[in-house]
């Protein structure tokens, strides 16, 4: 059992185990260091748009998007976080989770957005001027056709 032979032919299965095993390490490592990269761009990227918001232009909004985006795919507990606070507050999110589908509805959103800022300045149904003027464009494009 003990001969040289039987050891030379194990040899081989065993560098190749080895082999292997030190391959899938050095993929985990390179996985978690990739993980860890695209977090913390994402969270750059979170901050440029959070520091672009309130300056003058549309780059803001879509920057924050992009980079919770990025985070929420590669953090695990920043997802967890994220779906705790959607069910606390869905009005809130249900806007960005609307954004970050595959085929956004940028239009929709931004009407959405446009019609609850104008519930909350205008109070009064009778001062709100969105609703009623595309109650009006939607009437006069039906008796157009």
């Amino acid at each position: 059992m003990n001969s040289p032979a039987g050891a030379l032919a194990k040899l081989p299965s065993r560098l190749y185990r080895r082999r292997r095993r030190l391959a899938l390490v050095l993929r985990e490592t390179a996985g978690r260091v990739a993980r860890w990269a695209a977090l913390a761009f994402g969270v750059l990227v979170l901050v440029a748009g959070l520091v672009l918001t309130p300056l003058p232009g549309h780059l803001g909004l879509p920057l924050l998007v992009v980079g919770l985006m990025i985070v929420l795919r590669n953090s695990f507990q920043a997802k967890r976080r994220f779906l705790r606070w959607q069910r606390r507050h869905p009005k809130l999110i249900f806007p960005i989770r609307r954004l970050m589908r595959r085929e956004p509805e940028i239009m929709l959103v931004a009407w959405q957005q446009l019609l609850r800022s104008e519930k909350v300045f205008l109070r009064r149904a009778s001062w709100r001027v969105l609703k009623r003027g595309r109650k009006h464009a939607k009437r006069w494009f039906k008796r157009k056709r």
